[in-house]
C-alpha cells in the first residue's frame, strides 16, 4: 500500500447490529466521524475534531448507539478525555478529564455497562450525566497506551491473539520509529458456516512511520492450505456479518464477496467493490440534532 492521499479510515463494527463508525483522519490532526448503516449501505457524516482521537482506545456499545472515545488537543482547559456520545456525534453526553495519554478510553460489556480505563475507581463524569439503568466501572488494567484496550476488544469481537510481537526502538533516523519484529498476529474465522477453515490473519509490524500511519498493520486470508489473498499493508480489514471481507485503504472502503476469496483464476483483489471513498472531505463546523444530546 502506498501512502496515496493521508487519508487514512479504521472502522469499529457493532457486534449485534449491522452499524458501523468509521474514524475517517486526515490531515493528521483532522478527524470526521461517520455513521456506517451497513445494511442500507448508508453513511452518515457527522462531526469533524481537531485533535487527536485514539480510535483504538474507542468502541461502540452492542446496538451501535453510543460511542465511547478517547481524545486529546493537548493543550487547555482539558488536555485529553474521555466521552460518551451519540455517533456521528462527538457532543459529550458525559465525560471524564484525563489530563495525559496513558490508559483512557473504554469498553462497553453492555448497552448499559461502561467500563472505564481511566484508573482502579470510576469517578462520575465532569460534565453531562450518567442517566439511571446505566453503570460506569474500572477496568482497571495496567498503564498502556492502544494495546490495553484494542487487543481486549478484538478478542471479545472474535479474533485470537497468536502470539505478541517482540518490539525494537529505533532512536535513529529510520523511517519508522518501532518494529515489531516478529510481528503481533491476530486471527479471525470467516463466519457464517465456513466451520473455522478461511481465517483473516492481521499483522501489527510496527509503530509510527515517519509521513505515514500511527500503527501499521497487514492484512491476509488464508485457509488450511494456501494464502488466498495477500492484502499488504492496510489500514483496517475485517469480516462483515455475512462474511465478505472489507477493508480500507487510501481513504478508500472495499468490499469482496466471500465467494470470490476461493477462486484461483484471478487475483482476488481484483473483484473488490469500492463501496465509498472519503478522500476529498473537507474540514466543516457541524452542530449536533437534538436527539444526539440525549441519552
Amino acid at each position: 500500500m502506498t501512502k496515496g492521499s493521508g487519508v487514512r479510515l479504521f472502522v469499529i463494527l457493532a457486534r449485534r447490529a449491522p452499524v458501523g463508525v468509521i474514524f475517517r483522519r486526515g490531515p493528521s490532526k483532522q478527524v470526521l466521524l461517520i455513521r456506517w448503516d451497513a445494511g442500507d449501505v448508508r453513511f452518515e457524516q457527522g462531526q469533524w475534531f481537531k485533535g487527536r482521537i485514539y480510535e483504538r482506545r474507542c468502541d461502540l456499545s452492542p446496538s451501535g448507539g453510543k460511542l465511547i472515545y478517547f481524545a486529546a488537543k493537548f493543550k487547555g482547559p482539558l488536555h485529553s478525555w474521555t466521552a460518551v456520545s451519540r455517533p456521528p456525534y462527538l457532543t459529550a453526553l458525559a465525560l471524564w478529564p484525563k489530563g495525559d495519554t496513558w490508559n483512557g478510553g473504554g469498553l462497553f460489556a453492555s448497552e448499559t455497562v461502561i467500563m472505564l480505563n481511566h484508573g482502579p475507581i470510576a469517578e462520575p463524569p465532569a460534565q453531562g450525566r450518567i442517566p439511571r439503568g446505566v453503570l460506569v466501572k474500572p477496568l482497571n488494567l495496567p498503564p498502556g497506551e492502544d494495546d490495553s484496550i484494542y487487543h481486549r476488544r478484538l478478542v471479545r469481537d472474535g479474533w485470537r491473539l497468536v502470539h505478541e510481537g517482540t518490539a525494537t526502538y529505533r532512536k535513529d533516523d529510520r523511517p519508522m520509529w518501532i518494529t515489531i519484529d516478529p510481528p503481533t498476529l491476530f486471527v479471525n474465522a470467516q463466519p457464517a458456516g465456513s466451520r473455522g477453515r478461511v481465517r483473516l490473519e492481521m499483522r501489527i509490524v510496527g509503530f509510527h512511520e515517519r509521513g505515514g500511519p500511527w500503527e501499521l498493520t497487514e492484512y491476509r486470508v488464508v485457509n488450511d492450505e494456501r494464502i488466498l489473498l495477500d492484502l499488504g499493508r492496510t489500514d483496517w480489514a475485517d469480516w462483515d456479518r455475512g462474511g465478505d471481507l472489507l477493508f480500507a485503504r487510501d481513504g478508500r472502503l472495499y468490499r469482496l464477496h466471500r465467494a470470490d476469496l476461493g477462486r484461483s483464476e484471478h487475483n482476488p483483489a481484483d473483484r473488490a467493490v469500492e463501496i465509498a471513498d472519503f478522500r476529498g472531505l473537507r474540514f466543516a463546523e457541524k452542530a449536533p440534532p437534538p436527539a444526539a444530546v440525549r441519552w
